[in-house]
């Protein structure tokens, strides 16, 4: 065993440290704008549409940067790309940090984005293209482990500073850090070994291959890389220079590999990943928490699930394989999501009523129930505790005070109405019994997303394309998980008015169920397969659920025009075809 899967060199584990530290900023990003908004909606008395904005601004921005960073990343290169990704990070810290008003804080969100779309696009291709073939996965999850350990941190950091008005600034502030880090160590590594070949540096190349892989594997990977070049080339003259997105389109094994790709991005997002994690906090009050601090606390340890998760796909990648962690994880899922939505159900079914009405309430006291009003984003449910236990039978709708929503406008839970210790105020959320249930299904969704529909899609991606078109591609499979993220965001609200929220719950599940058919279709096995090799498995016919360990390339036409295999099983073996001498490119497939 040791001979085919030798110990990783230290020179490959710091290139592989170095490198995550873009997917824990991107993690660090995503978890650490719901505590921050805590505080800045009292600082600057943010409506819903400017939080909104300061969450949407900077997803939109990370799905420009990521289309445009597949471009960057053939032109400049790998290197370069995380380069600069890592400064824009660092000036936009900067500004979200040290910003005088909303309108800047805007900017620097949007400049954050660009970075974070940059290094969600390049990073994970850096390590793939490094890493030995053995424990390319591997070292691809450690990226989505430091995306999940990103999050996490995210969450204790929020935890931590919000006891002072202005810890949101030091929320910000503090993820230069590993910036700066990334910035000064990416100064000192090189570019990645493929990309150099590419580029005609091939003794560069050689050197960092040595530094990976010693010198007498070196010599054979770099000739395995050159072979592929040398024969891309060759295709590449035949197109006379066409650009890089009209052969994607025209290569029949590159574009169904691209719907793959994106597909799976996509399918991660309509999961329900981000609904899960926006529920996080309103779950744990349903649980009986009323303290924003203690809800922070604990929404940063059930969110440290999906690292956990993270953590377990690190171990498991290399033996079972991608394609099995993905429909694994997504069949889980599926389940996961029905559950929370019976937990949901559940809650509406047995939601207290709305009956002790405030004449002064508004269209607040229009609401016969609390789960109707707490749907409407001006409204809140006040009750009173029933002993120890949260569980009531009625209560009172009462606006929001939109100067601070810990308290309603009017009535009994109002500041100047002398609030009594067992008077609760409801802003988002129903007292039931059935918030455990909601909870039980949410640390379980997280720790299965992690294990595989969390990290395979970003491994998948850096595996499935040709060199020449991986930058390309996996920008526009990135920039598909921003808009869908996007897409998400702006919607949810609306969805759950018009179909409730165990509704939003139900059709995340049928989602899922259709992205379990079309990943079961089309989805082969990377696993302990070459980079240049990959491609080719999607030069089969539609379907890939039988898809194996062997792996045909179909790439050479013999004189009577009939399709005969270039490659044998896992060993790439040559076959000697009689008569064979014509060379048929991958896109003439």
């Amino acid at each position: 065993m040791t001979e085919h899967n030798p110990s990783l060199t230290s020179f490959i584990k710091v290139l592989t440290f170095f490198a995550a530290l873009g997917g824990f900023l991107f993690g660090y990003d995503c978890g650490i704008i719901s505590g921050a908004l805590v505080l800045l909606k009292t600082e600057y008395n943010l409506s819903t549409l400017w939080q909104q904005l300061i969450v949407s601004i900077t997803i939109g921005s990370a799905a420009v940067a990521a289309l445009a960073g597949g471009f960057l990343n053939d032109i400049l290169g790998r290197k370069r790309v995380i380069l600069l990704a890592s400064f824009i990070f660092t000036i936009g810290a900067g500004v979200m940090a040290g910003t005088p008003n909303k309108e800047v804080l805007l900017v620097g969100r949007l400049v954050v984005g660009l970075g974070v779309g940059l290094a969600a696009t390049t990073v994970p291709v850096y390590i793939a293209e490094c890493a030995p073939p053995h424990a390319r996965g591997r070292l691809v999850i450690v990226n989505g482990c430091c995306i999940a350990g990103g999050t996490a941190t995210a969450g204790v950091i929020a935890g931590s500073f919000s006891y002072f008005s202005w810890g949101w600034r030091i929320m910000f502030g503090l993820s230069a850090v590993p910036a700066i880090i990334q910035l000064i160590g990416f100064l000192f590594l090189p570019e990645s070994p493929r990309w150099l070949v590419r580029h005609g540096h091939h003794q560069k190349a050689l050197e960092v291959l040595k530094k990976i892989h010693g010198s007498q594997q070196a010599e054979k990977e770099h000739e395995i890389i050159q072979n592929s070049e040398r024969k891309q080339k060759r295709i590449e003259h035949e197109q006379k220079g066409r650009s890089v997105v009209l052969q994607v389109l025209e290569t029949p094994a590159v574009r169904k590999a691209l719907i793959v790709g994106c597909g799976l991005q996509i399918i991660q997002q309509f999961a329900g990943i981000n609904t899960v994690v926006y529920y996080n906090g309103t779950i744990i009050r349903m649980s009986g928490v009323e303290s924003d601090t203690v809800t922070l606390w604990l929404a940063a340890a059930v969110s440290s699930c999906s690292l956990i998760g993270n953590l377990i796909s690190l171990f498991l990648v290399s033996k079972v394989g991608r394609r099995k962690l993905v429909l694994g994880s997504l069949a889980g899922l599926v389940i996961c999501l029905i559950f929370i939505g019976v937990a949901f159900l559940m809650i509406s079914i047995t939601a207290p009523s709305a009956d002790i009405v405030n004449p002064v309430a508004g269209i607040c006291a229009s609401y016969s129930t609390c789960s109707d009003c707490i749907l409407e984003e001006n409204c809140g449910f006040c009750f009173r505790q029933n002993g120890s236990s949260y569980v009531t039978n009625s209560g009172s709708c009462l606006p929001v005070d939109k100067t601070d929503i810990k308290h309603s406008m009017v009535g009994m839970c109002s500041e100047i109405y002398n609030k009594t210790s067992d008077t609760v105020w409801g802003y988002d959320f129903c007292p039931s019994s059935f918030g455990y249930m909601a909870l039980a299904g949410m640390v379980m969704y997280l720790l299965i997303f992690g294990q595989g529909m969390g990290p395979m899609p970003w491994v998948i991606n850096t595996e499935i394309y040709p060199t020449w078109a991986r930058g390309f591609c996996n920008g526009c499979a990135t920039a598909a998980n921003w808009i869908s993220n996007l897409i998400i965001s702006m919607t949810f609200l609306s969805l759950t008015e018009a179909i409730t929220r165990y509704g939003a719950f139900f059709l995340y599940a049928g989602i899922a169920v259709v992205g379990f058919v079309f990943l079961f279709t089309l989805l082969p096995e990377t696993k302990d397969k070459p980079l240049e090799d990959i491609v080719h498995l999607f030069a089969r016919p539609v379907c890939s659920c039988c898809t194996g360990e062997s792996y045909v390339q179909y790439d050479i036409v013999n004189t009577e025009g009939e399709e005969e295999p270039l490659l044998n099983d896992t060993k790439n073996e040559v076959k000697t075809i009689p008569g064979s001498d014509t060379v048929k490119p991958l896109n003439a497939l």
